[in-house]
């Protein structure tokens, strides 16, 4: 994925600066200065190495991995001898560090599959875009049976509640762009009660239908009462669907009848999620109904 729309720098992007982890009475002892900026840069980094260290990892084999679209792979790993990592994806829109071999930098990926999967049958699937140089380039590299290193699952993930009940938020709007809509996998097959809602539709971005992944599953989506609009960014002149970026798709289609009754779920490329924020909030969207999962 590459996280897959959720990539290391947006995950620490609110994160708070501090200063030192360590003791003043360290810093005096060795006559450093903790307002050097030079000083601070190495201690941050420091104390990040530190951090990184402490983190538990888990052991995991693979269970699958093929091709899901160009550059981007299904990889499915088996954590049913590990129950409290499976039993700890509790929402959709969570995620977790993977970590390959020796490699120095671990992936963030997002968990593309529902929360009761791993309960049921002890994996956890991604959708991870194969990135050259990456851990992720170096993971969709493996076979079935390699061992990959997990993190414990991270984030908050999409907090539903903030739409519900379903007869008060009857429109969501959910967008995805590229291997964004990994997460919005999960959302979707997790249940948000789309059939109880009087608009639910999908705005899934990607440069071409080669590029699409999992356009199988688009029948059981919209089935479950989620309305699939394509975009493509990059069509051929074959293509009759909709076209460009998807927040251009949905300027076009808006069809916006009761803002305060909406609510709208994002996750992909940042310019996509800053630009749609900002449409729907000018159209009278709530900012706390606007639902990300970092």
């Amino acid at each position: 994925m590459s996280l897959l729309s959720l990539t290391p720098p947006q995950i620490h992007s609110h994160a708070h600066f501090s200063p030192t982890p360590f003791p003043m009475s360290i810093l005096r002892r060795f006559n450093l200065n903790p307002t050097n900026h030079r000083l601070r840069h190495r201690l941050a980094t420091l104390s990040a190495a530190v951090r990184q260290d402490t983190t538990v990892w888990t052991p995991a084999p693979l269970s699958e991995i093929e091709p899901a679209a160009e550059s981007l792979f299904h990889v499915s790993i088996d954590v049913s001898d590990s129950p409290d990592l499976a039993t700890s994806h509790t929402r959709a829109g969570q995620y977790l560090q993977l970590k390959v071999g020796d490699s120095p930098k671990p992936s963030f990926l997002a968990i593309a599959s529902p929360p009761k999967l791993a309960i049921k049958l002890g994996v956890f699937e991604f959708l991870v875009k194969s990135v050259v140089g990456s851990t992720a380039e170096a993971l969709c590299g493996l076979k079935k049976g390699d061992v990959v290193e997990l993190s414990p699952v991270m984030g908050n993930g999409f907090d539903i509640s903030r739409i519900d009940p379903p007869e008060k938020f009857g429109t969501v709007l959910v967008f995805a762009t590229g291997s964004g809509i990994s997460p919005i996998r999960s959302l979707i097959e997790s249940g948000f009660d789309a059939g109880k809602r009087s608009d639910v539709r999908l705005f899934y971005g990607a440069r071409n239908l080669k590029r699409m992944a999992y356009q199988e599953r688009f029948e059981d989506w919209e089935s479950s009462g989620v309305k699939i609009v394509p975009v493509l960014s990059q069509a051929d002149d074959s293509w009759t669907g909709e076209s460009g970026f998807v927040q251009a798709a949905y300027t076009r289609a808006k069809e916006l009848s009761n803002p305060s009754s909406t609510g709208a779920v994002l996750c992909g490329q940042k310019q996509m999620t800053e630009e749609i924020t900002s449409i729907l909030v000018a159209d009278g969207v709530s900012a706390e109904k606007i639902l990300k999962n970092f």
